[in-house]
């Protein structure tokens, strides 16, 4: 444990390790805080987070193509039309 000091604005330093990071910031009573890291989610990526199934197929297609396998039939473009109008939709 560490005792910190807050300058003359308020401000309290964490150190290097935590430069140019995000937190969240929430205040539990008037003499305690609670202090967490967190990441920013663009807005129109935060429906892929919120859909499951949506994610778990974008996870497989990225493990899919690390490891190089790649479709041998030609795109169905109908189809792949479809499915970005779906997903428009979905924002």
């Amino acid at each position: 444990m560490v005792t910190k000091t807050a300058d003359s604005k308020g401000r309290i330093t964490f150190g290097k390790n935590f430069a140019n990071k995000t937190f969240i910031v929430e205040e539990i009573s008037e003499n305690e805080i609670k202090i967490e890291l967190a990441r920013v989610i663009p807005e129109r990526e935060a429906w892929l987070y919120q859909n499951p199934e949506a994610k778990q197929s974008v996870l497989k297609g990225l493990r899919q193509a690390k490891a190089r396998k790649f479709s041998k039939s030609p795109p169905d473009l109908q189809t792949d039309e479809s499915l970005v109008n779906e997903i428009e939709t979905w924002e």
